[in-house]
């Protein structure tokens, strides 16, 4: 049998370039649903009703405050949070500083969440005021020293503290709803870090990549056989895996 040619006529002048190839990465969805859908209602949460277009604006303010807070690629951002609005802006604001989103799982105990600070050197803590007793241990108890940015949602009425000096509202606020945000470098790009929950030794770190993230959000579109504008109740913890990667896959069909 003869060989193969080692270069064919399609090798040539055909290279990548912008006008035929883009990293994949879930971050074009929420801009996408931002332009197309814009008035659409995108969060749900108590009586708060926010569109496509305030959800992208937020996303891209919280990446302008982040980036003004020192944050770059590569760096952990990591967050300690119940499925709320933040949860969502963080799955798109952090990677568009091509930093690195780390959920924290809200059921695990100081040392735990203090290792897991540690392991990823969390260059950033946002956390949700009725976790303050955890996420207050576990700072105690790592060597990172963190900027702590608190979130207290309004539909929590308990008891809780806030940790830092900086309130998330007004951090995302000092942003730029404009901000140009930054594809990622390359699709094999980190964009979140996961841990497992350390129940057999310390936790396991586990990375996604943007197009990863891109191909798993899609996915659940497929198999779930999900419909324009779906509405999407949140059972699912976000800090889980990701939420299965929803938080990408929702701005996909532009549902709430």
């Amino acid at each position: 049998m003869a060989k193969a040619p080692t270069t064919t006529p399609y090798d040539i002048d055909l290279d990548r370039n912008p006008a035929n190839f883009q990293p994949l990465t879930p971050l074009g969805f929420l801009e996408r649903a931002a332009s197309v859908f814009p008035d659409h209602v995108a969060i749900i949460h108590g009586p708060l009703r926010r569109t496509y277009a305030e959800f992208y604006a937020r996303a891209r303010r919280l990446a302008s405050a982040l980036e003004k807070a020192g944050v770059r690629r590569g760096d952990t951002v990591s967050v300690l949070l119940a499925n709320t609005p933040p949860a969502l802006e963080c799955a798109y604001g952090v990677p568009m500083t091509q930093g690195v989103l780390n959920t924290l799982n809200t059921r695990l105990d100081a040392a735990i969440i203090a290792f897991s600070l540690d392991h990823a050197n969390a260059k950033v803590v946002v956390t949700d005021r009725e976790f303050s007793k955890t996420m207050k241990d576990a700072l105690a108890l790592c060597k990172v020293k963190p900027i702590v940015i608190d979130y207290d949602d309004p539909e929590y009425g308990g008891d809780g503290e806030r940790l830092g000096a900086i309130d998330y509202e007004a951090f995302v606020a000092s942003g730029d709803p404009d901000y140009a945000w930054s594809m990622p470098d390359d699709e094999w790009d980190a964009i979140t870090l996961n841990y497992t929950s350390g129940t057999t030794g310390d936790p396991k770190g586990v990375v996604y990549h943007h197009r990863g993230a891109h191909l798993l959000a899609v996915g659940n579109i497929v198999t779930c056989n999900m419909a324009k504008h779906p509405v999407y109740l949140w059972t699912l913890p976000m800090f889980h895996c990701n939420g299965w990667c929803f938080p990408w896959s929702i701005s996909v069909v532009a549902g709430p």
